[in-house]
C-alpha cells in the first residue's frame, strides 16, 4: 500500500500558484521532509512541464485553468512549458506520449480520467516523471495527489442551507464518478446539518464539456423552485451561470445564486441589468489548491526530490480545501466558521460517498 503523506500548502510558503511558476526558477524552496525518493536531475536551466488536460481543457474556468494559471517563467514550448488538451478520452493516450516524445521532465494529467492511460504510459516510460491530479496511479515514477473536496463541499452546504428561502437545493455534477460523489455527498452532509428536512436535488450532466447541458439542467432546477445551484461541472459549470444570469436579467426580482467550484467564480457570476445595476450571483465558491499542489511537486521535482510513489492528500486541515465568504451573510460566515472549527478539530467526520 502507498505511504499517505499530508502536506501543508501555505506551510510551504507556495500560496495561490502554478505550474508554471516552477518552470520559472521563481526562487521558491519546499520543505524537504515532504519528498520521498528522487528520480530527478532536473535543473532550472533545462527542467521542463507538460499538463495533459481532460476533456474540459486549460480555459475551462475551473478545474483545469486552476492548475494551469497565468504564464510565468520559462517560454512556452519543448524547451520550457506546455499543455496539450485533450478533446476526447480517446486522446489521454496519445496526447501522454507526445509529451513522452517530446522529452519533458515531468508530464501532470490533469484530472481522474486520465487514471487509466497515464497508468499504462507511466509504466511503459520509466525515465518520465508522471503526476496524477485526483486519481492514484503506482510506480516510483509517479506520484499523485487527492483532495478532500468533500470537506468543502459540505462548507458550501452550509451556506447553502443558511441562505436559501425555499429550502430547496441543486447539485450539478459533471459525470458521476468517486471523485464527484465527494462534492455531492459532502454538499448534502452540510445542508441537513443546518437542516435535516431540507430538499437537495442532484442531477449530473454527463459531461465536464457540455455548457448547454449544464444550462438545461439549471434552467429546470431553478424553474422549480430551487434557488441554491451547486455546480461541479467543469465547463458543464458555465452553463449554470448563463442561466441562472439569462433568469435574473429577464426578472430582476429573483433571487437566485451558484455556487462555485474549484477557484473563486467571482466573475462568472458577474450581471449588469438593463438599468445598469450590477448583481453578482455566485454565493460562494468551494476553493481546491490544484495549482499549489502541482507547484509544489514541480519545485520537488526540479530541486531533485521528486516524491516518488507517493499520494499527497489535501484538507482542510492541510489548507488545500476551502470556502471563500462570496456574498455571505454574516450567519451564514458564522455557521460555516464553526462547521470548519468542527472539521479541523476532528469532532465532525464529513461522508465521502452519497447515501444509496
Amino acid at each position: 500500500m502507498k505511504k499517505q503523506k499530508y502536506v501543508s500548502l501555505l506551510a510551504l510558503g507556495l500560496g495561490v500558484s502554478t505550474i508554471l511558476a516552477a518552470c520559472g526558477g521563481n526562487g521558491d524552496t519546499a520543505d524537504s521532509s515532504a519528498t520521498g525518493s528522487s528520480t530527478a536531475e532536473g535543473t532550472e536551466d533545462n527542467f521542463t512541464i507538460a499538463m495533459v488536460t481532460d476533456v474540459g481543457g486549460v480555459d475551462d474556468k475551473s478545474f483545469n485553468q486552476s492548475a494551469w494559471g497565468e504564464e510565468n517563467g520559462k517560454e512556452k514550448g519543448i524547451d520550457g512549458y506546455d499543455y496539450i488538451q485533450s478533446n476526447a478520452d480517446s486522446e489521454f493516450v496519445t496526447n501522454l506520449n507526445t509529451a513522452v516524445n517530446s522529452n519533458f521532465d515531468l508530464v501532470f494529467g490533469i484530472g481522474y480520467k486520465l487514471k487509466s492511460a497515464m497508468q499504462d504510459v507511466a509504466t511503459q516510460n520509466p525515465d518520465t516523471m508522471f503526476a496524477i491530479i485526483d486519481d492514484v496511479i503506482e510506480g516510483e515514477n509517479t506520484v499523485s495527489v487527492s483532495f478532500k473536496d468533500n470537506e468543502a463541499a459540505f462548507l458550501a452546504g452550509v451556506a447553502a442551507a443558511k441562505t436559501t428561502k425555499t429550502n430547496q437545493l441543486g447539485f450539478i455534477g459533471g459525470q458521476e464518478s468517486v471523485v464527484i460523489d465527494r462534492f455531492e455527498a459532502g454538499f448534502i452532509a452540510g445542508a441537513q446539518s443546518v437542516n435535516p428536512d431540507i430538499d437537495v436535488k442532484v442531477e449530473y450532466v454527463g459531461s465536464f464539456g457540455d455548457a448547454a447541458g449544464g444550462k438545461s439542467k439549471a434552467a429546470a432546477m431553478y424553474a422549480s423552485g430551487i434557488d441554491v445551484i451547486y455546480q461541479a461541472a467543469g465547463d458543464s459549470g458555465n452553463g449554470v451561470f448563463s442561466e441562472a444570469k439569462d433568469i435574473v436579467k429577464a426578472d430582476p426580482s429573483k433571487e437566485i445564486w451558484v455556487i462555485g467550484v474549484d477557484r473563486d467564480q467571482t466573475e462568472e457570476g458577474l450581471l449588469t441589468l438593463d438599468d445598469g445595476t450590477e448583481r453578482n450571483l455566485t454565493l460562494t465558491s468551494t476553493l481546491k489548491g490544484v495549482g499549489t499542489a502541482a507547484k509544489d511537486i514541480a519545485t520537488l521535482t526540479m530541486n531533485g526530490e521528486f516524491p516518488a510513489g507517493e499520494v499527497l492528500n489535501f484538507g482542510l486541515a492541510e489548507e488545500g480545501v476551502d470556502l471563500t465568504d462570496g456574498q455571505l451573510s454574516p450567519d451564514a460566515l458564522t455557521a460555516v466558521n464553526d462547521a470548519k472549527a468542527e472539521i479541523l478539530e476532528g469532532t465532525l467526520a464529513v461522508p465521502e460517498s452519497p447515501e444509496n
